[in-house]
């Protein structure tokens, strides 16, 4: 039986489609029904582009808008263009009235300065003077009482001596610093320890002079304190200013204020930074180097007291003189590498006084005198002082 075809699928003479129009017409109404790509209907805007993204163009401009007004303000000089201010400078922190006491603390020594000083203050407590615990540091230089006790005093005469005034404070942290400055001077005249005099007696302060004593130098773990204390020394660096009542340390009386510790003239090595001969290490060159036969007499430059004389590990046989003052300042002359010495501690020597021969000893590369001058504990220039005569 024959399944009826409906009326929309006969041909116009009302008879049903031959099979293969009958496919073509379904073909085609089925293409007519599927969407044509080339016209399909574009979606619109989604959520972001509609809600976010015209909110960040507002505030995108309104930010461009207040960086313009305000440099547009600025340049007419209006309130409003006013910039942050400055950050506080370091100094702005030390009320005026102690910059007499910091330097009457940096006094005490020549190894010492005021913005030296104000640095210590600065990284112990940021010039704050409040206190901790009863038992522990206190006041602007962090004593604690047993420091108190080795250091303090009465410096502005009240009547009470105490960490948490500010005066005795910086006056007992400036003797507890030339203290360690005047021992590692005696430590580098004995040549124990080598390096800068400031240097050696900040890690001794931080650490300890046993550890600067083994280590020979600035020990490691005192480095960064060194470091941190010289920068923030240049932060101060102003009131260093105040003028000296002392001349420059450096600088003799007069030419030939010493005499010659050997008749030689001619120099194997001046002052300065050189590299070392044997280390191969670039640092100061302490003094300067006379080169003479061994055995040639080495004798006093000046007049004065024999405050060591004895076989150290760098210097070998030295021989260390204290002349007195000299410009209202502690002068000193060393003589190293002797072959043997002629004189004890606490001799009292005059120019001339044969002190030991040249020699070898210790650290050296051949007979020698390597000859220092110190002021205050600093190493200067020995040429200047020298004058004619041995």
């Amino acid at each position: 039986m024959q399944t009826p075809v409906r009326d929309t699928e006969r041909t116009p003479d009302g008879e049903p489609p031959a099979p293969e129009e009958h496919e073509e017409r379904e073909e085609q109404k089925e293409h007519e029904t599927r969407p044509d790509p080339a016209r399909r209907k574009r979606r619109g805007p989604g959520p972001f582009l509609l809600l976010v993204l015209p909110t960040l163009t507002v505030l995108l401009a309104a930010a461009v808008f207040l960086v313009a007004t305000d440099r547009l303000s600025g340049l007419l000089g209006g309130d409003d263009g006013d910039t942050a201010p400055a950050p506080q400078a370091v100094t702005d922190r030390v009320d005026p009235s102690l910059l007499p006491w910091l330097r009457k603390a940096a006094d005490r020594c020549d190894t010492l300065r005021p913005s030296v000083l104000a640095a210590q203050i600065d990284l112990r407590s940021g010039w704050s003077n409040d206190g901790a615990a009863l038992s522990g540091p206190s006041g602007l230089a962090g004593f604690t009482p047993a420091q108190w006790r080795e250091w303090g005093e009465d410096a502005n005469g009240n009547g009470t001596s105490s960490p948490k005034d500010p005066a005795d404070a910086l006056v007992a942290l400036g003797r507890w610093d030339c203290a360690l400055a005047e021992r590692m001077t005696e430590s580098r005249t004995r040549g124990t320890v080598n390096g800068d005099l400031l240097d050696l007696t900040l890690a001794a302060y931080d650490q300890d002079e046993a550890a600067v004593t083994k280590a020979g130098r600035v020990p490691e773990p005192a480095l960064p304190y060194v470091r941190k204390i010289k920068q923030l020394a240049r932060q101060y660096a102003q009131f260093d200013t105040a003028p000296s009542p002392l001349p420059d340390a450096g600088a003799p009386p007069r030419d030939g204020y010493l005499h010659r510790p050997l008749l030689s003239t001619t120099l194997s090595s001046a002052f300065g930074t050189r590299q070392h001969p044997l280390s191969g290490v670039t640092k100061l060159h302490t003094g300067v180097d006379f080169p003479a036969p061994q055995g040639t007499p080495v004798t006093a430059a000046g007049p004065g007291t024999v405050t060591f004389a004895g076989l150290t590990q760098a210097y070998g046989n030295r021989v260390v003189i204290d002349h007195g003052k000299a410009n209202g300042k502690r002068l000193q002359t060393t003589y190293s590498h002797l072959s043997a010495l002629n004189t004890t501690q606490g001799s009292t020597v005059i120019p001339g006084t044969t002190l030991g021969w040249v020699g070898s000893t210790g650290l050296s590369t051949g007979p020698h005198l390597h000859f220092e001058v110190m002021v205050e504990g600093q190493y200067t220039d020995p040429m200047p002082w020298l004058g004619g005569g041995g």
